[in-house]
């Protein structure tokens, strides 16, 4: 009876070790510091640079209708120009997320002059979750998505603060 215990507990443990080993979506990175992100709308890439050197990239989807420059809430369009990371969110509904610095002073400016409202919430974040969109190229709301897998790498290299230049 006692051998039994001991082998349900070694077994428990070994499941808990399971949960909070490989599963985990949070990634240790030791590699370069990642000092600038570039997004290259038209050849749907981002690299990811540490000084002059690229450390990483990939394919991106972005929004729905991708080229120009970001101009209003739900234009769909993916903004361009430099930006920053400015939050980062474990809790995404896309898995994990970057927040974008978009809109700046002067998107903000721009749409207040044409009367618009430049809209928001610009993410480097996970795939899909709506069966709608997965397979689909250029799906977000104005985001540069990448894989779930993808993601996690992402998250792991780029800290607060850290530029991006969206290039059309």
């Amino acid at each position: 009876m006692k051998n039994m215990r001991l082998l349900l507990a070694a077994i428990a443990l070994a499941g808990l070790a399971g949960l909070t080993g490989c599963s985990s979506k949070f990634r240790a990175y030791s590699g370069p510091p990642i000092t600038h992100v570039y997004v290259f709308k038209e050849q749907r890439t981002m690299v990811l640079m540490s000084k002059s050197q690229p450390v990483a990239t990939w394919a991106v989807d972005l929004g729905f209708s991708p080229v120009g420059h970001k101009a209003q809430n739900g234009d769909g369009r993916t903004p361009e120009g430099r930006y920053y990371i400015d939050r980062r969110n474990p809790d995404s509904a896309y898995h994990l997320s970057l927040g974008i610095s978009y809109p700046d002073p002067d998107d903000r400016a721009a749409a207040r002059a044409a009367g618009r409202d430049p809209g928001g919430d610009i993410f480097i974040h996970g795939g899909p979750t709506e069966a709608r969109d997965k397979g689909k190229a250029d799906w977000t709301a104005g985001c540069i998505s990448v894989s779930d897998r993808e993601i996690e790498e992402v998250y792991s290299m780029i800290r607060m603060g850290t530029p991006i230049d969206i290039l059309p």
